[in-house]
C-alpha cells in the first residue's frame, strides 16, 4: 500500500514537533517559514524543486 503525503504537510509536522519537543522557539519557526517563502520566489526555486523530486523518487524506489 502506497502512502502519499504532501511535502508541505510533512514539513509542517516536523516544524511542529521541533517546536514542541526539541525547544525550537516560535520565532525561529517563523524565520524558517519566511526563508521558505523567499526561496520559493528566488532563482534557485527550480533547482530545489528538482532536487526534492529526485530525492522523493529515489526514496520511492527503495524496496523493503
Amino acid at each position: 500500500m502506497a502512502l502519499s503525503i504532501s511535502a508541505v504537510v510533512l514539513l509542517a509536522i516536523i516544524v511542529f514537533l521541533l517546536v514542541k519537543k526539541s525547544g525550537l522557539k516560535g520565532g525561529h519557526a517563523v524565520v524558517c517559514i519566511l526563508l521558505g517563502f523567499y526561496l520559493a520566489s528566488s532563482t534557485v526555486a527550480p533547482t530545489i524543486s528538482d532536487l526534492t523530486t529526485s530525492v522523493a523518487s529515489m526514496i520511492g524506489s527503495i524496496k523493503f
